[in-house]
């Protein structure tokens, strides 16, 4: 365990420093990685992951407020029309890969969906993916992504934006918080034992979503406390690498990194296109459609003069369709594939 904490304190400072808005999930997932390629067998207790899986999806239900919904409606078809698209693009991207063999069953699809990376990855877990290949592939397109965005943005402004972090020491709403902890520790405690797929994190998003719009209760998430937590994340899911995974991982990357480039590229396309139909500026028209994560795209369209509003609700919109229809989407290719999600699920098991 100590080389684990040195290893990650070095790979997530690193990261940090560069200006990553997933240092601390990369840089422990990472060290995890070093650490079993060097033969370590540690593993996380099984408890904890449920309750780090709780804390993501509150922090994703912050995201869904009445006005998120509220400038979805007055914008409904600058909602669809590239949500549709972008969806139809990244799952028809998911299936080339799967046929391919480059990546086994589901798991293609779920690293191809733009979203939250982490929401992904740990859906992927319930419905048929391998979480450390789709890990891979999410992150690889969250970097691609932010890169890009953050190089767009800086030509189009010609002054840049920059990344920035949250405070560490932003003061604390505490009766919020004490509610928020105790939900994400029933849910952590319970959820498991119903054997819901995903419901560490469904139930959590769900039930903190309710809180936040019919009880008006402040989702309050201090920065350690989502730094803990994706500190579980990266090391619950580097520690079930293999070398066998390695070695899949490797040969499929030349692949995947060129199918995430034709994402990016196309979904600059659909920006292209949105743009001129709706009458918006091309760069609130990009970062719109870009398929990177919402909380990394809503950090640049901060630093940029766009319709951040906009942007993120788009976004924001895009990543709760693809909650509500991944686990359909990623049947509906497996059974296209002919692999069948119990089988992908079987795979995983004997790889871990």
């Amino acid at each position: 365990m100590p080389y684990l904490l040195l290893t990650t304190a070095g790979l997530v400072s690193l990261l940090y420093l560069i200006g990553l808005p997933a240092a601390f999930l990369l840089g422990s997932m990472g060290a995890a990685m070093v650490l079993v390629g060097f033969g370590s067998t540690l593993r996380l207790p099984a408890w904890i992951f449920p309750f780090a899986q709780g804390v993501v999806g509150c922090l994703i239900a912050r995201s869904f407020t009445p006005e998120l919904f509220r400038t979805i409606s007055q914008h409904l078809a600058l909602f669809i029309v590239p949500t549709a698209t972008v969806l139809l693009v990244s799952t028809t991207i998911g299936i080339v890969l799967t046929r391919l063999r480059v990546l086994p069953g589901s798991t293609a699809l779920w690293g191809s969906f733009p979203g939250a990376a982490t929401a992904m990855v740990l859906l992927s877990d319930s419905f048929g993916g391998d979480m450390r290949l789709v890990a891979l592939m999410q992150y690889l397109r969250v970097a691609v992504v932010v890169t890009m965005a953050s190089l767009v943005g800086h030509l189009w402004s010609a002054g840049g934006s920059s990344i920035h972090h949250p405070p560490w020491l932003a003061p604390v709403a505490w009766p919020a918080f004490w509610v928020i902890l105790g939900l994400v520790t029933i849910c952590g405690l319970i959820v498991p034992r119903l054997k819901i797929p995903a419901g560490a994190l469904l139930i959590p998003m769900a039930a903190a979503t309710l809180l936040q719009n019919f009880v008006s209760l402040k989702i309050e998430l201090p920065q350690p406390l989502l730094a803990g937590s994706y500190l579980i994340v990266g090391w619950t899911i580097g520690l079930r690498f293999t070398r066998d995974v390695f070695r899949q991982a490797a040969r499929a990357l030349p692949r995947v990194l060129a199918s995430v480039i034709i994402l990016v590229g196309i979904c600059a396309a659909i920006g292209w296109v949105l743009a001129h139909i709706a009458n918006l500026d091309g760069l609130t028209a990009y970062l719109a459609t870009s398929p990177g994560g919402v909380d990394s795209i809503a950090i640049i369209a901060a630093g940029t003069p766009v319709d951040a509003p906009l942007v993120i609700a788009i976004q924001t919109g895009r990543l709760l369709a693809v909650l509500l229809l991944g686990p359909f989407l990623a049947r509906g290719a497996a059974r296209l594939t002919g692999l069948s999600a119990r089988s992908e699920d079987g795979r995983n098991k004997g790889l871990s």
